[in-house]
């Protein structure tokens, strides 16, 4: 399966998503914000830093890049878009995702593992997934998500939060919500399901030697998805 990692100035984790996506087995590219066109791809993703310093609203620089026209195309013809971290942000500053990320409830860069839990598994990116559960890690400062009440409603009655801050037995609670986030959400999808913006950072732990392999299950089922 063919994968394509936007680097944008600034971007931090995009080396580490493509040896995830190496490790399970995609055929990745490394493709420069300022190309016009991406190469053929099954998943696209957008990765987490600072794209552009994060020197206005996060994203909203890289939203603007050359790149971006032909990656609302990829994404509108049913294509697969993640969006990591700043890549969450990016996706809603392109409006492809609904909402807006703020500042952390405490106006400070969090830096911790986390537990969230699966809340749609009707995708290509949960579907037949071995855990609901997954111990992952976040690291940001503005990954706050919040929408308008009426989007709120648009969110839940399409099913589409993908991801709640949760305790490690599944708890959802708002003393597990690192960041204030609007109802624990740490994950959403578009309507049709193949977008997915996500705060916490898989391709962090996929090595036991490192920290853990909780983010292995994600690429081995996303993988498992295209087959």
């Amino acid at each position: 399966m063919n994968s394509s990692v936007i680097i944008f100035p600034g971007s931090n984790c995009d080396r580490d998503i493509d040896v995830a996506l190496k490790k399970f087995g995609f055929k990745n590219k490394m493709i420069w914000h300022d190309n016009v066109e991406l190469p053929k791809s099954d998943l696209v993703v957008l990765p987490g830093g600072f794209s552009y310093g994060d020197y206005l609203r996060c994203g909203s620089m890289a939203s603007k890049s050359k790149i971006i026209n032909d990656i609302i195309k990829f994404a509108n013809s049913g294509g697969l878009l993640l969006g990591i971290c700043n890549g969450f942000q990016i996706l809603t500053e392109t409006e492809l995702l609904p909402g807006v990320l703020l500042r952390n409830k405490l106006s400070e860069f969090i830096c911790k593992n986390v537990f969230v839990k699966i809340n749609n598994v009707e995708n290509n990116y949960f579907k037949n997934i071995k855990k609901q559960i997954l111990e992952l890690h976040i690291a940001h400062n503005e990954g706050n998500f919040f929408c308008s009440n009426d989007q709120m409603k648009k969110i839940e009655d399409n099913n589409q939060i993908a991801l709640l801050y949760c305790d490690k037995n599944g708890e959802i609670n708002e003393k597990f919500n690192p960041n204030g986030s609007s109802k624990n959400i740490a994950g959403i999808f578009n309507q049709k399901k193949n977008i997915l913006g996500m705060m916490p950072h898989p391709e962090r732990m996929i090595d036991k030697c490192l920290s853990s392999d909780e983010g292995s299950i994600f690429f081995e089922t996303l993988l498992n998805n295209f087959k």
